[in-house]
């Protein structure tokens, strides 16, 4: 693709994600049923050709996290996208160890993005608000802690497009998403979006990448350590999280 031309498209992609409107989310449609034919590899590659600078991955280097990063460094490029992570200064332990251990392997370009708030100050201000069981108070503590911390790194940063490892079958939201997207004004994609469980399992033990050490003690996800717990006989996936108050923690939903 010509420089030209490719300006214009990444333009038209650009302006239906700050202004939806129908003739230009119609090229994102569109472009979103291009990019299903694709390899997770080839859409990944795809949002770097296309963005440039521009384009960044998020990670939560979570129990799947190792396989989208992985694909990261495998992208034909003469530099390294960044590499988002939210750091709620409420993760567990096992978490910051796999940070450390999967930034070294894949020498990330890693940016941490976190709130100017600190835990013991929002705790000081608005109390624990994970515990109160109130809808709200949970979609406050994920605005301050999650997205309004990646939402200043996106602007810092100048993020034009953001790919993330979410799949169609960790939530009910995520079911009805497309491989890319508008999200706050922003274009998502999604180049796992499609894989299964065994898409996973298989990918990670090909790579011989590691796990998440929280994986061997039954987390099949997890994010902070007071809002995340193993699976058993009444909770499994994503019920997991929240106290199962939701599946969602802001990031992935067009809100703000």
């Amino acid at each position: 693709m010509k420089k030209e031309s490719k300006d214009n498209y990444t333009n038209d992609l650009k302006n239906a994600a700050q202004f939806p409107q129908p003739s230009l989310m119609k090229s994102i449609h569109e472009k979103s049923k291009d990019l299903e034919k694709l390899s997770a590899q080839a859409q990944l590659q795809w949002g770097l050709e296309q963005f440039d600078e521009r384009f960044v991955v998020t990670t939560s280097f979570g129990i799947q996290s190792a396989v989208l990063l992985h694909m990261t460094v495998r992208l034909n490029s003469n530099f390294k996208p960044k590499v988002i992570w939210i750091d709620t200064g409420y993760l567990p332990k096992e978490t910051y160890d796999y940070a450390e251990e999967l930034t070294k392997l894949f020498e990330l370009n890693l940016v941490v993005a976190q709130s100017p708030i600190s835990p013991a100050r929002m705790e000081a201000l608005n109390g624990r608000l994970w515990e109160t069981g109130v809808q709200k108070d949970l979609e406050k503590y994920h605005q301050i802690r999650k997205v309004e911390p990646l939402e200043k790194a996106f602007s810092d940063l100048n993020v034009h497009c953001w790919a993330s490892g979410v799949r169609k079958g960790q939530t009910k939201n995520r079911q009805s998403m497309s491989n890319i997207d508008c999200i706050r004004e922003r274009l998502a994609l999604r180049p796992l979006l499609n894989w299964t469980k065994k898409d996973i399992y298989y990918y990670m033990e090909e790579n011989k990448l590691p796990q998440h050490p929280l994986f061997e003690k039954g987390y099949s996800t997890v994010g902070d350590w007071h809002s995340s717990e193993a699976e058993n006989t009444n909770t499994k996936g994503r019920s997991t999280r929240f106290g199962g108050l939701s599946e969602e923690c802001g990031i992935h939903l067009n809100t703000q």
